[in-house]
């Protein structure tokens, strides 16, 4: 096995870099990333077309099937996907044979954040939403910036550099190389220019500790509770390796955390006993209460689609609204718009100055792919109007909290929803929570348990069944059972055709949701309209 420890080269222009399993979400960004830097780009795959792919396809790349004749002279660092292990995949076989420096997504992600002014979006829910939110935002400020978001976020195309919906780079950012350009652009700082540095901003992943190879200057802290219990058994084991994380910040680095998340509070505690020099800024609608209203969250109306809000700092200014449903992405547009004022102050600048900045960012934030994604839209043959939306929500917290913004959101729709859970491991140890996260819906549909390669089904003795009767045991009606995702197609289609009564005068709104693969469900239910 290769040493682990490998940097990258300062200058990507003319490298030739091999990606392995290239078509996963993180690893198409830094793809982005690396090419517009001048990198030369080749990658191979499973040969199942993925959303990414078309956003390989902008860039005049593609896929190739995996083979050790991949790695040819020319190839100088391969990157690879956790999923693929140094000993087994073709590929990264010949590059250990080559003596080819292999360095893991995580790991090259970590070297690249070595060397800009790098921030870390972390926590167990809301990652993806709150670093879309924040490169949505920074297209509207005069700051030069990167930020790469776990999955494609819609509003990331347009007016910068890169086109991509997965990376945004703004378009200052490639222009300013020189002391004098930063000065000319008002990026003088007291910090020293941030070191001549560019904002880089990713989501970071907890699994294995992956968010240990990130260099971060600053830290966005969601939400920590117990997940991923084939690594982490207990809530402790994951709420410390969010402890260690935020332990990384440098002296006097800033961690922005959820005052309404009882675990975020907590890691927090924990590493400002260990390193009292880390400054920490709540925001949520608890931020008053532990010293910092700059950020505190005031819920406003949610009417005409529009989730509206204030936060204290911006208070005389006006309100926020979003165009997303759910007070979970209202926590984690404060997350943003605290991490964005924290930059601008960084840069010796006003956030009260960007008010219609931010405010016109966040209206222009539209989720992302698997992130309450509008996929659909039909009317029924009874007139009514049927929206079907699809989201990656898996953990039993977030599905709760999804459905009731659903509620709120579209309160004249009537709410079906389909959930295939994803990992034996998480649904056994979570059954209870899980068995009562659908109140919120006023039809359920359940499937078998969407496996991981991680884990032998054969090990546990809990099945999709398990959960269906757990959910009945609560009292939940209208719950249904289906095996195979697309034996339920004809009754979820009968279902959306059902004449509605006037407590539903908008509608349906029909949900696919989870980590597995029940979106061919909606995706059916479209192709039949």
């Amino acid at each position: 096995m290769q040493n682990n420890v490998v940097s990258l080269p300062e200058d990507f222009h003319g490298v030739h870099i091999h990606f392995v399993g290239i078509k996963g979400t993180g690893m198409a960004a830094l793809v982005e990333i690396l090419f517009h830097k001048g990198a030369v780009i080749t990658g191979s795959d499973v040969s199942e077309r993925f959303y990414t792919d078309e956003v390989l396809e902008n860039l005049g790349l593609h896929a190739v099937e995996f083979a050790a004749s991949n790695i040819t002279d020319d190839v100088q660092y391969v990157i690879y996907s956790s999923a693929y292990k140094l000993d087994k995949n073709p590929d990264l076989i010949e590059a250990v044979r080559r003596g080819v420096p292999c360095l893991l997504y995580t790991q090259a992600l970590g070297a690249y954040s070595e060397r800009a002014f790098s921030c870390g979006v972390s926590g167990v829910h809301g990652k993806t939403s709150t670093t879309g939110l924040v490169g949505t935002i920074l297209k509207e400020i005069d700051l030069p910036s990167q930020v790469l978001a776990g999955s494609v976020i819609n509003s990331f195309g347009g007016t910068c550099t890169y086109t991509s919906p997965t990376v945004v780079e703004c378009s200052r950012s490639e222009r300013i190389e020189t002391t004098e350009d930063l000065e000319k652009d008002g990026f003088d700082t007291p910090e020293g220019l941030l070191n001549h540095r560019s904002i880089f901003v990713a989501e970071t992943c907890e699994y294995q500790r992956h968010f240990m190879s990130f260099c971060p200057q600053k830290i966005i802290l969601t939400s920590v509770e117990s997940d991923h219990e084939d690594y982490y058994p207990t809530y402790e084991d994951i709420r410390n390796a969010f402890v260690d994380f935020v332990c990384k910040l440098p002296e006097g680095g800033e961690v922005i955390y959820c005052a309404d998340d009882k675990g975020a509070c907590e890691t927090v505690a924990l590493a400002r006993e260990k390193r009292p020099d880390i400054v920490a800024l709540p925001y949520g609608e608890k931020a008053q209460s532990v010293g910092g209203g700059e950020f505190t969250v005031k819920f406003g109306a949610v009417a005409n689609e529009r989730n509206c809000f204030t936060l204290g700092l911006f208070a005389e200014k006006g309100e926020f609204a979003l165009s997303m449903p759910g007070r979970h992405e209202v926590l984690d547009a404060a997350a943003a718009v605290a991490l964005v004022c924290r930059l601008l102050v960084a840069y010796g600048k006003n956030p009260l100055d960007y008010y219609e900045n931010i405010k016109a960012g966040l209206l222009k934030f539209s989720g992302g792919k698997r992130r309450s994604e509008i996929v659909g839209r039909f009317t029924n043959k009874n007139g009514a109007d049927v929206i079907v939306l699809d989201d990656y929500g898996h953990h039993p917290t977030a599905v709760k909290t999804t459905l009731e913004g659903y509620r709120e959101f579209y309160k004249g729709r009537k709410i079906i929803i389909d959930f295939m859970s994803h990992t034996y491991s998480r649904t056994q140890a979570l059954l209870n929570e899980f068995a009562r996260c659908f109140t919120a819906a006023d039809e359920v549909i359940l499937h078998k348990i969407y496996s991981s390669a991680r884990e032998n089904p054969a090990d546990f003795d809990i099945t999709g069944r398990t959960l269906y009767e757990a959910v009945l045991v609560t009292g939940q009606k209208n719950v249904h059972y289906y095996e195979e995702i697309l034996d339920a197609a004809d009754f979820a289609k009968a279902e959306l055709e059902k004449p509605l009564g006037a407590e539903y005068p908008d509608g349906y709104l029909f949900v696919t949701m989870g980590a597995g693969d029940n979106w061919k469900l909606g995706k059916a239910i479209l192709e039949c309209k």
